[in-house]
């Protein structure tokens, strides 16, 4: 379906279809695993999120497309808390997150991210990555932690390298390493930015292997990307996201096979060409 586009100017009236959780009634919000109702984000002058809506079902994979600048990783990271938003509400399960008194490590300890960067420690083995935050924020002892790791390592193949550190590793295992970090606390949303773009071609898949079996086994995903044949193979809806406005959204043989905006027909034409 499309979405209406709301006023690019920055403290302009909200139109009616980006109006903040708080205007809507409670009947009106459906239950969902993450849910973002009126968000707006500004960096300086310069708006990057108009209004945005979006929700993600439990056990839902929804792929972000959209060109470089659309607003996908602004949006990402607002949902995770990794940046603060200007205006609307963001909902993790029942709970406003966006609640300014909220205690937002807490929250982030709820959610898993993974982004182009890897942000492995390179002073910590790839087990000791994957053990920190089990170990330091949900306090799981380092037998059980570890015992984890391995069950995780192990299924992205990159068991025998628990005791190297990730200068030993390529790009994409230490992609894979970064993944099994961020499921390693059972999350309840996955959140993951363009995890393919700073890869070489040819270690691509074995990423999107991974993803592709995370979301088999009923892992909740809110991914951005440029895989334009993955989103279409692998997500339950695809949402296209331009100069910060979601313009349509829809399962993936509907806004791929006969999209109805023809912002989103042009866009995916560049893929098709």
């Amino acid at each position: 379906m499309t979405g209406a586009v709301p006023s690019p100017l920055p403290g302009s009236a909200h139109p009616a279809s980006a109006l903040p959780a708080s205007a809507l009634p409670a009947s009106a919000l459906p239950a969902s695993a993450l849910r973002a109702e009126g968000v707006w984000k500004a960096f300086g002058e310069r708006p990057v999120l108009l209004g945005v809506s979006v929700s993600l079902a439990a056990h839902e994979v929804v792929a972000l497309i959209g060109a470089s600048g659309s607003g996908k990783s602004t949006l990402l990271r607002c949902l995770g808390l990794l940046e603060p938003i200007d205006d609307g509400r963001i909902f993790l399960g029942d709970e406003d997150i966006s609640d300014p008194r909220i205690d937002g490590n807490r929250v982030r300890a709820r959610l898993g991210a993974v982004f182009q960067s890897y942000n492995l420690f390179p002073h910590l083995t790839v087990l000791g990555n994957v053990t920190l935050a089990s170990r330091v924020v949900h306090k799981v002892p380092r037998k059980d932690a570890e015992a984890r790791a391995m069950a995780l390592l192990e299924r992205v193949g990159l068991a025998d390298f628990a005791g190297a550190h990730p200068d030993r590793l390529s790009g994409g295992q230490q992609q894979r390493v970064a993944i099994a970090r961020a499921i390693a606390t059972d999350p309840e949303v996955l959140l993951l930015d363009e995890i393919t773009s700073a890869l070489d071609p040819e270690l691509v898949g074995e990423v999107l292997d991974l993803v592709r079996s995370l979301a088999g086994s009923g892992a909740t995903i809110l991914m951005a990307t440029h895989e334009m044949a993955f989103a279409q193979g692998v997500a339950d809806r695809v949402v296209f996201l331009d100069e910060g406005v979601i313009v349509e959204e829809g399962p993936p043989a509907q806004l791929f096979g006969a999209p109805e905006h023809p912002r989103t027909r042009a866009f995916l034409t560049r893929f098709t060409a």
